[in-house]
């Protein structure tokens, strides 16, 4: 399986912070979930992909070319949707076609007004008077219209309702089925991620934690249940994070099948993709 995008050992200081040696792939025909707390680095990462920021050091590959080198048409097709519309709010969705529709060679005015009807978005009204959620369906029919291979989004479903969601969710898995395009998508809704993604990459204060097929992290990582001085009792070495409260211990191991609790009472649950970014980045050690 080729991969569209590559991002090899990215490294970026800004004053206290640093992302330190970022690595992660994603295949074609895939949807990566790119996870971690606010400050983790997400946004940086994706500005550094689409070549916003200098690095300090590191590669990054886009359709096998350095991201620095791509032609004007290699970029038209990279879709890109941040958390917030760019485009001016006196415009309407005509005026959109018109100016975005000179600014791409690809752009198709059939795809976008098919989107944006899909999306029931009034043609008459400014941007100005969009809802959130409109806003970020306008932004999404605008990224999709010049046919892209690759789509990166940025928070583009928070603050949306489910319904809103399911539907931007539903597009994406259709985007991906020919198995030449991908997304890459940040998102603090780790539940979204769970319905439609591939791959889990999580960062955390700018290291990479956790980068595995979502698959797999669900059929093997679980949450083991105790008191805490049972918790003493258990082998460490397959433990990867701890969350104590008055209840007991929430333990997440990434090996529940094969893991062996010292007591016959330390139930072990399937841990979601939540229980999973909480207790590894909010857990405390062992």
């Amino acid at each position: 399986m080729n991969n569209i995008l590559e991002v090899k050992n990215l490294c970026k200081s800004y004053g206290d912070f640093k992302l330190d040696n970022i690595s992660f792939s994603l295949p074609a025909g895939c949807i990566m979930g790119f996870v971690g707390e606010n400050g983790a680095g997400k946004s940086t990462t994706l500005k550094a992909i689409l070549d916003l920021i200098k690095l300090d050091a590191g590669e990054i590959t886009v359709f096998g070319t350095d991201h620095k080198k791509l032609t004007k048409l290699q970029k038209e097709d990279i879709g890109v949707v941040f958390d917030e519309c760019l485009v001016h709010e006196q415009f309407n969705i005509k005026n959109v076609d018109t100016v975005f529709s000179g600014i791409y060679t690809n752009w198709n005015t059939d795809t976008f007004f098919g989107y944006t009807k899909r999306f029931n978005l009034p043609e008459g009204k400014k941007v100005k008077d969009f809802s959130r959620g409109m806003k970020m369906k306008l932004s999404l029919s605008i990224a999709l219209a010049h046919n892209p291979k690759l789509l990166i989004l940025d928070e583009a479903t928070s603050g949306l309702d489910p319904v809103v969601r399911d539907e931007i969710l539903d597009i994406f898995l259709d985007f991906i089925q020919d198995e030449e395009h991908s997304v890459l998508i940040s998102s603090h809704i780790i539940s979204d991620l769970e319905k439609v993604a591939d791959y889990i990459t999580m960062i955390h204060r700018g290291n990479v934690i956790i980068q595995e097929a979502k698959d797999e992290l669900l059929a093997h990582y679980g949450v083991l249940h105790c008191s805490e001085a049972d918790m003493q009792t258990l082998d460490r070495t397959h433990i990867k994070g701890v969350r104590k409260s008055s209840f007991g211990c929430e333990v997440l191991i990434d090996n529940r099948d094969t893991f062996h609790p010292t007591k016959d009472n330390m139930p072990i649950d399937a841990a979601s993709l939540e229980n999973i970014m909480l207790l590894t980045i909010k857990g405390g050690n062992f």
